[in-house]
Order: C-alpha cells, then sequence, then structure tokens
C-alpha cells in the first residue's frame, strides 16, 4: 500500500454556529467549498439522507452521523427499539435484568398503536398524557392531554409535518405517560442534556462528556396549567419566548452546579447511585440499537440524551437526539460547546495524535468498550471483595486542558492509505 500523509484536513460544514468556529480555530484544518474533496463532513442529516448511500469514501474519511441513526433518534423509533431489546434481555438473562431497562415511560405510536393506547388509557382515568410528533424537534408540536377527545380532534385533523408534506402519510406520534412528578428546584421543572459520543458500534465504543446542563421551565411547575408550554417543556427554543425570559440569566445550570446541589442535599451516596443509574441509560439505550444501526468505521456520532428526574430521583429517558442543538444561548453556553466539540475532534482524532487505547481524552471518559470500561486508579475494598468503580465522571471536574497538555503529541499530519 502506498501510504502519504496530508498536510492539513480539508473540511466541510453545512451548520454555521460553534462548530464552524470551532473547525476554523483547529490548527491544520482547512475549509473547501461546495465540490471540492474533503476528508471530515460535519454534515446534517438531510446531506446524509441524500449522498451517503453514493459516496466512495476512502479509509480515513470521517462524517458526523450514522446512517440509519433515527433508529436511536426517532422517538417512536428509540421506544420500539427499547421494548424489543427489554423483551430480549428478559428472555435471554431473566426478568431482574430487563427491569434495568424500565427507564422510559409508557409509550404508544399513534396512529398505528391508537387501539392498544385507548385501553391503557382507561385503565389509568383522570392521568395526564403528552402527544409528541415523531420526527420534530424544539418542542413544535408537542401538547398535553387528560381527556380522550382532545385525541378525536387530533385524529380528525391529522396533519402531516412540513418535512413529510410531499409523502402520502399521515404524520405519526407518540402518545406518553406524562411523568406528573417531576424533581423540582426552586418550584420549577428541568431536564438534563447529557453528550454521548459513539466512535462505533461493533464492537460498542461509547465516551461520556464530562459536562452538559440542566434545562429549567421559567414557570412554576404546577398540574392544574396543562396547557402552558413554559410550564411544562423546557427546551430553550420554547422557553426564549417567554414574555418574562432573561437572555442573560438564561434557563440554565452547569452539570457541575447540579451535582453539587443534589450532593449537598441527598449526600453523596445517594447522587452516586443516580448517576450510575444514568449511566446506566446510556449504555441500555445503545445496546438497543447496536445490531439495527449500520456500522460504519467512516461514522461517528454526537448524542444529546435528555434525562428528566422524578421527585423519588428516578432518571427517565426522554429522547436522544442526533443533532443536539450547537447554538449557544449565552457566553457560558458558547464556551461549554467550544470545549465539548474541541473534545469530539481530538477524539475522532483525524490528526492521528491518538493510541487507541486511552480511557481519557479531554472532557470525554470512555464509558464502554465491548464491556464496561472502569477507572484503573480507584477500587472499593468491602467485606473482602473488591469493587471496580465505572469510568465515568459526568458533572465532576473538567480539568481538560492540563489532561490534553499531557495527551496530545505534536500534530505529525493525518494517516492517509
Amino acid at each position: 500500500i502506498f501510504m502519504f500523509k496530508l498536510t492539513c484536513v480539508r473540511f466541510k460544514c453545512s451548520l454555521t454556529n460553534t462548530i464552524l468556529d470551532v473547525l476554523h480555530q483547529r490548527a491544520g484544518w482547512v475549509e473547501v467549498k461546495e465540490d471540492g474533496e474533503w476528508d471530515f463532513n460535519w454534515c446534517d442529516v438531510g446531506w446524509l439522507r441524500e449522498n451517503y448511500d453514493h459516496s466512495y469514501m476512502e479509509e480515513h474519511v470521517r462524517i458526523c452521523h450514522f446512517r440509519n441513526h433515527y433508529e436511536l433518534t426517532r422517538k417512536n423509533l428509540m421506544v420500539k427499539n427499547l421494548k424489543r431489546y427489554r423483551k430480549t434481555l428478559e428472555r435471554e438473562a431473566g426478568r431482574l435484568e430487563a427491569a434495568k431497562c424500565d427507564f422510559f415511560p409508557c409509550t404508544f405510536e399513534l396512529p398505528s398503536e391508537y387501539h392498544l393506547f385507548v385501553e391503557e388509557f382507561k385503565r389509568s382515568p383522570g392521568s395526564t398524557w403528552i402527544m409528541k410528533p415523531v420526527a420534530r424537534s424544539q418542542g413544535k408540536g408537542i401538547f398535553l392531554f387528560r381527556k380522550l377527545k382532545d385525541i378525536m380532534e387530533w385524529k380528525k385533523n391529522g396533519t402531516r409535518s412540513e418535512e413529510q408534506r410531499d409523502e402520502a402519510q399521515v404524520e405519526s406520534y407518540v402518545a406518553q405517560h406524562y411523568i406528573e412528578d417531576p424533581y423540582l428546584i426552586n418550584g420549577r421543572k428541568f431536564d438534563l442534556r447529557v453528550y454521548v459520543l459513539v466512535t462505533s458500534y461493533l464492537p460498542l465504543k461509547a465516551w461520556l462528556y464530562r459536562d452538559g446542563f440542566a434545562r429549567f421551565s421559567n414557570t412554576r411547575f404546577s398540574l392544574s396549567s396543562i396547557d402552558d408550554q413554559y410550564v411544562h417543556l423546557t427546551n430553550v427554543a420554547v422557553q426564549k419566548t417567554a414574555p418574562d425570559y432573561d437572555p442573560e440569566k438564561g434557563c440554565k445550570w452547569q452539570m457541575h452546579k447540579l451535582r453539587l446541589y443534589l450532593t449537598a442535599k441527598h449526600g453523596s451516596e445517594t447522587v452516586e447511585a443516580l448517576f450510575k443509574d444514568i449511566d446506566n441509560i446510556f449504555i441500555r439505550s445503545l445496546q438497543s440499537v447496536q445490531k439495527v444501526i449500520i456500522n460504519d468505521k467512516h461514522c461517528f456520532e454526537l448524542y444529546g440524551f435528555d434525562i428528566l428526574l422524578d421527585q423519588d430521583l428516578k432518571p427517565w429517558l426522554i429522547e436522544v437526539n442526533a443533532s443536539p442543538s450547537l447554538t449557544a444561548s449565552s457566553q457560558e453556553d458558547y464556551e461549554l460547546k467550544c470545549r465539548l466539540l474541541e473534545d469530539t475532534l481530538h477524539v475522532v482524532d483525524m490528526e492521528g495524535r491518538l493510541t487507541g487505547r486511552e480511557k481519557r481524552v479531554g472532557g470525554y471518559d470512555l464509558m464502554w468498550n465491548e464491556g464496561p470500561v472502569y477507572r484503573e486508579d480507584v477500587s472499593l475494598e468491602t467485606l473482602g471483595s473488591t469493587y471496580q468503580i465505572p469510568n465515568t465522571h459526568l458533572g465532576c471536574v473538567n480539568d481538560r486542558k492540563k489532561q490534553l497538555r499531557q495527551l496530545l503529541r505534536p500534530f505529525p499530519g493525518p494517516k492517509r492509505a
């Protein structure tokens, strides 16, 4: 094989926010326009749909989505895959193991599972449900309901989303038990946005980012106003339209701050157990699609997981995003997203500076590598048994600059065969 090294990494980027800034600032990386040849493409899912199947990619080339990422990131398919995975676990490993997948609310796809949904609805009269279009984001099309007649209206009007206007099909929704007892801080509901980077599905290799944030609603929580989006939806796209929204204050807490708050209130043991349960959600979700995702060595994916805590500190998976927002809502948010994206590029390693054996790269910790990854420096001894501690540090100190200085050798130029 004729081996040579590129003198730079040629990149394409279809977004104009933080990621473009990060790519422009990266030493040895050059943007190519339109039809120019590229080595790295931060594409949107639309580009992927149109181009992936008839693109030839050389060995070293990387793109930021797996071909059928939607198996995890469309709300209906995520639930379908999790239900199937749970059934498989129950059959192969027993009910206790399957119970480790009980982290998503009772969910039905409409209109296809309408009759099953009605049966369940009648079993729990008076409870609140939430309707979400399966393929939209930023809180669009979501509403809460308690009466079947509210669904009748929706069913009758069976509207199509803009993306589906050219298709002869009614837009699919999921109907989901609404979590009526969320954990509140200052009377407000919040959810967590956590970043998980997958660099391979076969074998499964997943990294967890230390930083993330809690997104708060701007209005005090109450079940007496189920039509008020500002109470029930924590999406920044929704909250920033509230009349009393303050862009400087925003509605986010850094994950580090949330972890400190919870530890002060509930103690470190309880919070360790909570974060371990959250880790379980990431791993089980990825395992549920491991066999259906088309694995391709050219692909990686940065997922945005949305997690909600209830008042018993049980974490619930709300959804997984294939294109988590990279637009910053404040200076602090911009800095977090720059760190996240710089470290994502470090892990993807176009420059060929890593050995492939690293357990930590900047703010990323290797969480799964064909099996659980444990910390090398810590193990606990209890009653004569040694317990290994998982290599995850969500909401812990992110001293990434110091770690990167030790880790990264000077840029020798990307490997290309």
